[in-house]
């Protein structure tokens, strides 16, 4: 996205208006269910960097974001930015009206204004979500090809069992003959499908209800965390994925020069990893009473030997912000390698389990053939 610095150059001939345009309550009500896409933060973030760092006023800045923008619903949240730093409100008090940015952001924001480092703040909150939606298309590229050959999968089931199925059964009905036990469980498959399939699908929903009830219980995202992390080769990628999670938001917090204890709490509450959500309140407890921070992280084993050799070399030279930057960069490199990796293995071996799939079944319904052209050549 590129940044229009015409309203610079015409600042004296034409002043902006603050006049908040009427919309209906239909437009109102839509716009306030939506919600502001991590792409879309990074844009905002990265232009405001670079004005607020080329010396326009911040008042200005968000004027001329917001006249980049072609989205009615992104220009409304950036007029309400405005409009409330018109006010006399601060910008971090203006995010937190919107209901479109984090704590985690509003934080981080709160500590570049009263540190006057607003600008290198945004610039590390646009880095931050630039490696956030690189992670997600990462994890979506990994799951993407699987949901697809699952859904090829089904499909094919499905035409085989309706319809080549019954073609062989009623063949095999004209002939009074014993068929193999493979032959007769297809069989009894095909002819039971539609019930066998409302039963996986009412099985779905259960589990579905099962886990929205569920999912926020302590136990089950212990349990459900450990048996993920015990998965071979996705476990690993999973805890990566995670860590890098934690290292990017370490960084952020700590270049905005937050506490580390305070760090720690505010990275507890966006991680959504059990594992290091419980790491990180004892952390943080052991830090308050006098333990360093490296010293702490060994006593949990979600956090590799690598990260603690790495933030205890950081802790004594005071270089944590710098130290987690680059080793969120190096798990962001381990995670790129390993869903590559997890791709190329994936395909073929998906692949395999649809052509035994149809090999079963192929099997199943010539098997008996080769007994009835006995039986035919007999008569």
């Amino acid at each position: 996205m590129g940044i229009d610095v015409s309203y610079i150059q015409n600042k004296d001939k034409k002043k902006p208006s603050f006049k908040k345009k009427n919309t209906g309550f239909w437009q109102k009500s839509l716009t306030l269910s939506k919600k502001l896409s991590d792409k879309k933060k990074t844009f905002i973030y990265k232009d405001l960097s670079i004005l607020l760092k080329a010396g326009i006023d911040f008042e200005g800045a968000l004027i001329i974001v917001k006249e980049q923008q072609k989205n009615t619903f992104i220009r409304g949240v950036i007029d309400t930015l405005l409009q409330q730093v018109v006010k006399g409100k601060a910008f971090y008090e203006a995010m937190s009206v919107t209901k479109q940015f984090s704590s985690y952001e509003i934080f981080s924001v709160k500590i570049g204004e009263e540190t006057r480092m607003l600008d290198v703040t945004l610039e590390e909150l646009q880095k931050y979500f630039e490696r956030k939606v690189k992670l997600k298309k990462q994890i979506i590229s990994i799951l993407a090809y699987p949901i697809f050959i699952l859904v090829l999968t089904f499909g094919t089931l499905y035409f085989m069992l309706t319809y080549v199925v019954p073609l062989f059964e009623s063949v095999f009905n004209q002939f009074d003959k014993e068929l193999p036990s493979l032959t007769k469980t297809v069989i009894y498959l095909s002819d039971n499908f539609n019930t066998f399939f409302i039963f996986f699908i009412l099985t779905l929903f259960l589990l579905f209800i099962l886990y929205r009830y569920v999912r926020n219980k302590n136990m089950y995202k212990k349990i459900t965390s450990r048996v993920v992390l015990k998965i071979p080769f996705f476990g690993k990628l999973v805890k990566e994925i995670y860590l890098t999670r934690f290292c990017q938001s370490m960084a952020l917090l700590l270049v905005s020069k937050t506490s580390l204890v305070e760090s720690l709490h505010l990275v507890k509450k966006m991680i959504g990893f059990y594992p290091i959500e419980i790491a990180l309140d004892k952390i943080a407890y052991d830090i308050e009473k006098g333990q360093t921070f490296g010293n702490s992280l060994t006593k949990f084993y979600i956090f590799d030997s690598n990260l603690i050799s790495m933030v205890k070399v950081a802790e004594q030279v005071n270089q944590l912000d710098a130290m987690f930057l680059r080793l969120a960069n190096h798990f962001d490199e381990e995670v790129s390698h390993k869903t590559k990796v997890m791709g190329t293995v994936i395909e073929p071996l998906l692949i395999l389990i649809i052509g035994g799939i149809v090999g079963v079944i192929m099997i199943s319904m010539y098997a008996p053939m080769f007994d009835l052209s006995e039986v035919i050549g007999g008569n």
